[in-house]
């Protein structure tokens, strides 16, 4: 039977990122894509002025409550953007609502980076956003995000192992069972992630060689990868593999044509390669 993956994020009308790249992507691996959108932007907002913004929270519970009357069921839950307490609390109660037996719910904790909280956000958001990150199976937070919602002082890298271990440990007390840990470098040659088990204690890193620059929707094709490799069976270093191969790939893709970088990666020409590359042979 066909996979379904409940997809809750903004979406950006111009700009790649959010629910304009987690459809595409998880449905190039085979998944049916249901998605509850939490805003909609004219642009993200990285790097574009004027842009609008529509917050659709009086929309989230209607459709909550539509899905539960027709009995809709879902393999895996994949959360992003969410722009206020309120739409915590409303996807708080749909995890509790649609997460049943074997369905893997991922939380990706946006809210922060380069050692800065979005300014849409108010100081005490993490708090917020740590009780999300309780309901979750698996939550992947960068390296700010991860200070943030320890309320820790952010350091700049390259980072030890020991620290990074440190941290995923501490991140653990939230509950959840894995935690992918992204934006990590203990060089200035590599930049990957770590792929940590919080039942077994088992730790993975997966580097690849740094492109330089700064690329506007990364984090959400890293999600969208990981959450379909997972859903399609996929052990967590291999779906945490499959993801950073596959980013780094459209980061590559992107800095050769010399595409603005606001404009997301073009991830777009890769999807044809994914969908073999996460099926569980």
């Amino acid at each position: 039977m066909q996979k379904r993956i409940a997809a809750i994020h903004d979406i950006s009308c111009f700009g790649r990122c959010s629910l304009t790249v987690a459809l595409p992507i998880i449905s190039s691996a085979g998944i049916e894509c249901s998605v509850i959108p939490t805003a909609v932007l004219s642009t993200h907002t990285g790097g574009f002025d004027a842009y609008t913004y529509r917050d659709l929270t009086e929309d989230i519970s209607p459709v909550s409550n539509h899905w539960h009357r027709l009995g809709l069921g879902f393999d895996a839950i994949y959360t992003g953007f969410l722009g206020s307490f309120e739409q915590l609390g409303l996807i708080s109660d749909f995890i509790e609502r649609f997460s049943k037996k074997g369905c893997i719910t991922l939380v990706d904790p946006v809210m922060a980076d380069n050692g800065q909280l979005y300014k849409i956000f108010s100081s005490d958001f993490p708090k917020g956003m740590q009780k999300l990150c309780e309901k979750a199976d698996i939550i992947v937070p960068n390296i700010t995000e991860a200070v943030f919602l320890l309320s820790e002082a952010y350091k700049e890298g390259p980072y030890t192992e020991e620290y990074i271990k440190g941290l995923l440990k501490k991140l653990s007390v939230f509950g959840c069972k894995k935690i992918v840990l992204t934006g990590i470098s203990f060089d200035d040659a590599q930049l990957g992630a770590a792929a940590y088990d919080c039942i077994t204690g088992d730790l993975a890193f997966i580097m690849e060689t740094k492109i330089e620059g700064f690329y506007h929707g990364t984090g959400d094709v890293f999600g969208s990868t990981l959450i379909s490799a997972l859903t399609m069976g996929c052990s967590l270093n291999r779906a945490s593999e499959i993801a950073v191969g596959f980013t780094v790939s459209e980061i590559k893709r992107t800095k050769e044509a010399g595409t603005d970088v606001r404009y997301g990666v073009n991830f777009e020409e890769g999807l044809h390669k994914l969908y073999g590359e996460i099926q569980v042979k």
